[in-house]
């Protein structure tokens, strides 16, 4: 039986390159762990650096945000509040572009640093992996909500859609030892280990639903008592998109 993740899918990342700096938002919860986690690049002794997830629209936060520039470029993994919800009240406190859903392979250079995009849908329809390397070779992927630093996320139906998001999952593992940034937890030593975790676990969840489909359960809500019985309920809500976006991609993979 397949239980529920919230421990770290490998290693953590006890060190990360120095043109590597988070700002964590102050809005934990149950979906946001300890808060969202906005990234700023920025090689040393260089003017500007790259902004990833402004966060949500705290004044504090933003405060921060704008000390810590300045920026030539503002990026989001993805259109979820908790991410971009600062972003107009930043839009006229930093002179940086703020660049939405950029197109998978967009490669943008800034004092020294090298960031493509990498489209990977599935949390959501518009999510990206910005793969960030610097001129000595140092590289690491700002995985956004696709993977987290702790436990694993939701794929958040109708807009995620669970055969995108295995198929993101099996792209980020080709990046063996290359850290993760999650937009919320901690920093991961390897992408590609915990790409492959995730790809397990959503497998094994997969096969889970099956046989409760197989039983006669088709309602959602119905499917999560029984396959998410040991998720805190307050997770329940979420866990249902999960569990919708699972018997769609059960309609389409296992006709009957």
């Amino acid at each position: 039986m397949t239980s529920h993740v919230t421990a770290p899918a490998t290693a953590l990342a006890d060190q990360l390159p120095g043109w590597v700096r988070l700002l964590r938002a102050p809005n934990p919860g149950p979906m946001t762990l300890d808060g969202t986690n906005t990234w700023v690049l920025r090689q040393p002794g260089r003017p500007f650096g790259v902004l990833v997830d402004p966060g949500p629209a705290h004044a504090g936060h933003l405060d921060r945000i704008v000390a810590a520039g300045p920026y030539a470029a503002v990026l989001l993994t993805h259109g979820h509040p908790d991410h971009v919800e600062a972003v107009p009240t930043l839009a006229g406190r930093v002179d940086a572009p703020v660049q939405h859903a950029v197109a998978d392979g967009t490669t943008l250079r800034v004092g020294g640093l090298t960031v493509t995009a990498l489209a990977t849908p599935g949390h959501t329809g518009d999510s990206v992996c910005f793969l960030v390397a610097d001129t000595d070779g140092q590289r690491v992927i700002l995985t956004g909500d696709t993977i987290l630093g702790r436990g694993t996320t939701v794929v958040a139906w109708p807009d995620g859609d669970l055969g995108d998001y295995l198929t993101s999952l099996e792209r980020l593992a080709a990046y063996d030892g290359v850290p993760a940034l999650p937009g919320h937890g901690p920093a991961l030593v390897d992408c590609a280990a915990a790409a492959r975790f995730y790809l397990a676990h959503r497998q094994a969840r997969l096969d889970q639903v099956r046989q409760v489909v197989a039983a006669g359960v088709t309602d959602p809500a119905a499917v999560v008592a029984e396959v998410y019985a040991d998720v805190d309920r307050a997770l329940w809500p979420a866990a249902e998109w999960s569990v919708r976006a699972q018997l769609a991609y059960l309609q389409r993979s296992d006709p009957q």
